[in-house]
């Protein structure tokens, strides 16, 4: 696997866990689901992504979107 599909992965198994929460738990979960949308549409544009350089650090190879 590469850090691309790590990256994408982590993102919409994110996604679903706070989703769930918001029908399950309290509406206020859908704050997390906007937190990550937010968080993938920074990393789009600047690079900078906390989750790639996690899995980087975890020994999961480059793809060619953060290199």
């Amino acid at each position: 696997m590469t850090l691309d599909r790590a990256v994408m992965a982590f993102a919409g198994v994110m996604i679903l866990i706070s989703l769930l929460l918001t029908a399950f738990v309290s509406p206020l979960w859908m704050w997390f689901t906007a937190f990550i949308g937010l968080n993938m549409l920074q990393a789009s544009f600047t690079g900078f992504c906390p989750a790639a350089m996690i899995f980087r650090k975890m020994g999961v190879k480059s793809g060619c979107a953060f290199e």
